[in-house]
């Protein structure tokens, strides 16, 4: 409001400048044509793999073998890294000595419980040995029950020495060495990671939320990478998430932007300066936007205009006003910017020249309000 206050001020006192003390001072213009005007949203994101999948290992051990390095293509079910088995065989063969026992342990048990129906009737075994004799049959069943699941932990594990893809993609890291230890004691120890699919990939891009509200599912998107500085890349926002990230005091929200990567040009983690398409007017009037940061300066004659105060759509230019050096106060509404030029709502005609730039200097000790601050966009 105050900005609005000095440039309602600077036009209602323009008449008071001291006729004709800006004899001499030439100006730049410029016309007000008809064009398009295609409005971007800027950001800055990473590509990624669509889906990728880190591989891990579920038992520890010392690596024996890999069978996939950096940038291998894999199938799923395929087999790309061993761990040691040596442990693992020597568990499972216990946990087989271990049920044949317990299988051993319940013949025997189930063996002593009918001699004692047989002796029981002739009181040649009391009830409670005979009670005793149920009760250890079932303690030696529920035993083998504990061995069969024993065994096939052990040899669960024994596969789990085997380490195979579990899609089809390409190897993007791979973060062991042939010889080195995993431990998964704590949390599952990562061995490679697995792009599924990088002939389709995403960015994800941090978009200001000055300009979240005008991005839409569905827009396109322009991006460049620094590994291709003179090509285009093209992509869809898939998706605009709305949880907020807050850096230093700048709220961002993560979009996601899909993308066509068929010739495999683009790497995963590199990172993309986005142009993301929110508005585009065709055939509207248009005017640099030079002539919306031009102030004139103090001694310069300027007619009055009927402006009381400016909204925000609002904007204030200046216009040749006769021969001389004198400028006119034009009230324009605004509409969208390139960063180059801006739409003109109202208050031009196509044809008109706006001014832009003083060819003298004569901007020292003016007071800079009048353009109405920076141009939108």
């Amino acid at each position: 409001m105050r900005l609005l206050a000095l440039l309602s001020l600077a036009v209602l006192t323009a008449a008071c400048r001291p006729p004709g003390s800006a004899a001499g001072q030439k100006y730049e213009t410029a016309p007000v044509t008809r064009g398009t005007i295609v409005q971007y949203a800027t950001a800055t994101g990473t590509l990624s793999a669509v889906i990728s999948v880190d591989v891990g290992s579920q038992v520890s051990g010392k690596i024996a073998a890999l069978y996939a390095d950096f940038n291998s293509p894999v199938k799923k079910g395929q087999l790309i890294a061993e761990i040691d088995t040596t442990v693992y065989k020597a568990q499972l063969q216990q946990a087989q000595g271990d049920l044949a026992s317990a299988k051993a342990t319940v013949v025997l048990k189930r063996q002593n419980l009918e001699r004692k129906k047989i002796l029981a009737p002739q009181h040649a075994a009391s009830q409670l040995d005979l009670d005793q004799a149920v009760s250890e049959l079932a303690q030696a069943e529920a035993t083998v029950v504990i061995k069969e699941a024993a065994l096939e932990s052990a040899r669960a594990n024994l596969g789990y020495c085997k380490i195979t893809s579990p899609v089809d993609g390409i190897v993007i890291s791979r973060k062991v060495d042939a010889g080195q230890t995993v431990a998964a004691a704590m949390s599952t120890p990562i061995l490679f990671t697995i792009a599924q699919d990088i002939t389709k990939m995403h960015i994800s891009a941090a978009v200001s939320e000055a300009d979240i509200g005008s991005v839409k599912v569905g827009e396109p998107v322009d991006f460049n990478v620094d590994a291709f500085p003179e090509q285009i890349f093209h992509g869809t926002v898939a998706q605009v998430r709305m949880a907020p990230t807050t850096t230093q005091n700048v709220v961002t929200y993560e979009t996601i932007i899909d993308v066509a990567n068929p010739d495999k040009k683009l790497f995963p983690g590199m990172t993309a300066d986005v142009s993301i398409l929110i508005a585009r007017r065709t055939d509207v009037l248009k005017i640099p936007n030079a002539a919306l940061r031009f102030s004139p300066a103090t001694d310069t004659p300027i007619a009055q205009t009927t402006a009381k105060q400016l909204d925000r759509g609002q904007r204030l230019v200046y216009v040749p006003d006769g021969p001389g050096p004198g400028l006119k106060a034009v009230v324009c509404r605004v509409g969208i910017s390139d960063g180059v030029d801006t739409e003109i709502v109202d208050g031009l005609t196509a044809g008109s020249r706006v001014v832009t730039t003083t060819t003298t200097n004569s901007l020292r000790g003016g007071v800079r309000f009048g353009a109405g601050g920076p141009p939108p966009g």
